[in-house]
């Protein structure tokens, strides 16, 4: 069986930790009309997070780590 392709497109949205975690940012909503969210939430969103650890394993299929 020949060699499975890495998803660029995925790899270019997580991180990949020294620790080996997959980190994500909060993506959702961002775009616009953010006049009317809280400053709080604005900054929840610059965040990044840690997959869960499900999620985590089947991305890591994903993009071939």
């Amino acid at each position: 069986m020949g060699k499975l392709k890495i998803r660029k497109s995925i790899l270019k949205r997580l991180k990949v930790s020294s620790t080996g975690k997959l980190l994500r940012r909060h993506q959702l909503g961002t775009g616009h009309l953010k006049r009317k969210k809280s400053k709080g939430a604005l900054n929840r969103q610059k965040k990044t997070s840690e997959y869960s650890k499900g999620e985590a394993r089947r991305l890591r299929k994903v993009i071939g780590l």
